[in-house]
């Protein structure tokens, strides 16, 4: 069956369907000890994200939720970029579904006026670290970070893109 793919922002989609594509990713695929409750900002997505400059988009494919994107805005004309997730059946380049996801937040983005997007990532996800970097994110230390950025406990590599 062909992929029929709808990007959107968030609106009343159930924590449920979010967290039965976030969780076995970092769970199951890469081993991250991380449960439904350490992630209270998907209970209330609204309230987390979307607000100021941020907001929270899903990948949908016939209103099963396949991939997720964030912008958490931290001041300054700067967000965080975050909860990028794309299930494993919908990955790889042939599919663009990572890409177009980026696509829309950092069009949001720019046509909000945001100056700089910062990312945390673990040392884990080596594809992501090669997506970034693909896509014009630049590695930076830890200590680089603005001091409002929400350093995440898995957090161990750093990435900033500057939006033109």
């Amino acid at each position: 069956m062909p992929l029929v793919i709808a990007y959107q922002p968030f609106t009343d989609q159930p924590a449920d369907a979010i967290f039965d594509l976030l969780l076995p990713i970092q769970r199951d695929e890469y081993g991250i000890a991380v449960t439904r409750q350490d992630q209270p900002d998907i209970e209330d997505i609204a309230a987390f994200y979307q607000t100021g400059l941020g907001n929270f988009w899903l990948a949908l494919d016939r209103k099963k939720v396949i991939g997720t994107i964030a912008l958490k805005d931290i001041g300054n004309q700067q967000v965080a970029l975050r909860k990028m997730f794309v299930h494993k059946n919908f990955r790889g380049r042939d599919k663009g579904i990572a890409r177009q996801l980026l696509e829309v937040a950092l069009k949001w983005a720019k046509e909000k006026g945001v100056k700089d997007v910062y990312l945390g990532t673990t040392d884990k996800f080596l594809a992501a670290h090669r997506f970034y970097e693909k896509n014009n994110f630049h590695l930076i230390d830890k200590s680089h970070l603005p001091t409002n950025f929400p350093v995440m406990k898995v957090d161990s590599r750093f990435y900033h893109l500057r939006v033109d």
